[in-house]
């Protein structure tokens, strides 16, 4: 049998070129009776094309980290795929209505960054609360200035608000908690009780949680209903000088509106670990953004640490090669 790692990351080593060398965990749980291959790569892997679709064909699995699943991939991989894998938290690119009746197994792994993501959202929200990157950048240029890129507030006088309060949503709250003197979420599927057991006061809607927050992070999922949930209706309620935080999916967001709202002086400031497309220096309006100085923002990593990368990758495999010697998907992560 053969798996197929679309775009593995993990996989690349210090030239930056795909190494099964490094498929040390793959390997330990694969055996030698599965025949494992990383992704078509030239400069960068290639996910989508005739060529790609040469490369994945015949393959009883696939595991896909950005690789969207899509008609053309499924017709590609052909009647033998048996199970697609996703190398993290989010689903969107699963396609879940897609894979539905076809009998292709799929999962995730929802929890493994928890505390990863969670961290990070603090990070660049901290950064942006202390204005720490703008001094930062000033220093290092010989421009020494307490008073640049503004006076902080004091946080313990703030309100936070969570949008999304699944898993890393509470882990995100108890740690807002720290420094907060207050924090709401809006969760239309999760209940007031619930969040109430968290410490954390219900908003009823967006509106809601924009009017009276200082702070907003995002760890909403990417479905229909959320595609650029955050919009320029959305950001109209938002409190004068409130920061805005995204670590959860780039079309949660509409950059232009950010951007509008950053312009206009009623947002204080952006941080972002996602954008789409994935690299923002590819998009005219993400790229006005990163012009600014009340702008922060990583390259998709809130998820990375040692512990976490390696973790999501054993339990893939080991999901993976459940699976295809017959066995269920791991149940906490079963999409289809």
């Amino acid at each position: 049998m053969r798996v197929v790692y679309t775009d593995p990351a993990w996989a690349l080593n210090d030239l930056g070129q795909p190494d099964l060398a490094r498929a040390d965990i793959e390997r330990a749980a694969f055996g030698d009776d599965i025949d494992l291959r990383l992704g078509l790569f030239e400069g960068r892997y290639q996910l989508q094309g005739p060529a790609f679709h040469d490369h994945v064909r015949g393959a009883d699995a696939l595991v896909i980290y950005r690789c969207q699943v899509t008609p053309e991939l499924l017709e590609a991989v052909g009647p033998t795929c048996r199970v697609i894998a996703r190398s993290g938290v989010g689903i969107d690119n699963l396609n879940a209505p897609l894979l539905a009746g076809t009998g292709i197994v799929s999962f995730n792994v929802p929890d493994y960054c928890v505390d990863e993501v969670s961290t990070h959202t603090l990070a660049l929200l901290l950064a942006l609360e202390r204005k720490v990157c703008t001094q930062d950048r000033l220093v290092k240029n010989s421009q020494w200035n307490i008073h640049a890129g503004g006076v902080p507030r004091r946080v313990s006088t703030c309100t936070a608000g969570i949008i999304g309060f699944g898993r890393i949503g509470r882990a995100t709250a108890r740690k807002l908690q720290a420094f907060y003197q207050k924090v709401i979420a809006y969760d239309p599927y999760v209940s007031a009780d619930l969040m109430a057991g968290y410490g954390v006061t219900a908003a009823t809607d967006l509106a809601e949680l924009f009017g009276a927050a200082d702070a907003v992070v995002i760890h909403a999922a990417l479905t229909g209903e959320t595609d650029r949930l955050i919009d320029a209706a959305a950001l109209a309620a938002v409190r004068p000088g409130a920061l805005l935080v995204n670590t959860a999916r780039g079309r949660l967001v509409d950059p232009a509106a950010v951007l509008d709202t950053l312009e206009a002086g009623r947002l204080g400031g952006f941080a972002s670990d996602v954008f789409t497309p994935e690299d923002p220096n590819d998009d005219p309006t993400a790229r006005k953004l990163l012009t600014r100085d009340d702008v922060v923002v990583s390259a998709h990593r809130a998820f990375l640490s040692l512990e976490s990368e390696r973790s999501c990758r054993r339990r893939i495999a080991e999901g993976v090669a459940t699976v295809l010697a017959g066995g269920p998907p791991p149940a906490e992560g079963r999409v289809t």
